[in-house]
C-alpha cells in the first residue's frame, strides 16, 4: 500500500496561503498558520511521487480527470502527484495520472486562497508554487 518516506509539512504557496483540507473533504488555502487542517503528511510513494494526506482530518489530497481538487478518504490513483524542486526552492505537485491536451496539471491556490482548476495551472505560475514548511 503506502510506504516510504514520510514528513509532516505545512505547504505553503507562493500566494501566501496554507493548503488545507477541512473536515468535508473540501480543499483550499488559509492564512492562519496555526490551522490543524493545513498539517500535511507529505509520503513518497515511488521515485518523485508523493501522496498527501491531511493529518487532522484524514482526507487525501487528490485531483479528478477535469483538475478539480479534492480530498478523499480512499487512497486511489488520483492522491499520487509528481513532487518537483524548482529553481526558486519551492516545490511543484503535477497530477502523475491526468493531463490535460499533453500537459500537466498543478496543485495550485489563486490570490484569494481558491484552488485553480488543474488544466489552468502551468509549472511556471506562482500559484502552484509551495514552501514545504516544518511543523514544529
Amino acid at each position: 500500500h503506502l510506504q516510504g518516506d514520510v514528513r509532516w509539512r505545512r505547504l505553503y504557496s507562493a500566494t501566501k496561503y496554507f493548503l488545507k483540507t477541512d473536515k468535508s473533504g473540501k480543499v483550499n488555502g488559509t492564512r492562519k498558520k496555526n490551522c490543524l487542517n493545513s498539517i500535511m503528511e507529505i509520503r513518497s510513494v515511488s521515485v518523485g511521487v508523493v501522496a498527501i494526506k491531511a493529518v487532522h482530518t484524514g482526507f487525501y489530497l487528490a485531483m479528478n480527470k477535469k483538475g478539480k481538487l479534492y480530498g478523499t478518504e480512499e487512497y486511489n490513483h488520483n492522491c499520487k502527484f509528481k513532487e518537483r524542486i524548482e529553481e526558486n526552492g519551492y516545490n511543484t505537485y503535477a497530477s502523475l495520472k491526468w493531463k490535460h491536451k499533453g500537459r500537466q496539471m498543478f496543485v495550485s491556490l489563486n490570490g484569494k486562497g481558491a484552488p485553480r482548476r488543474g488544466h489552468k495551472t502551468r509549472r511556471k505560475h506562482l500559484s502552484a508554487h509551495f514552501l514545504p514548511m516544518m511543523v514544529p
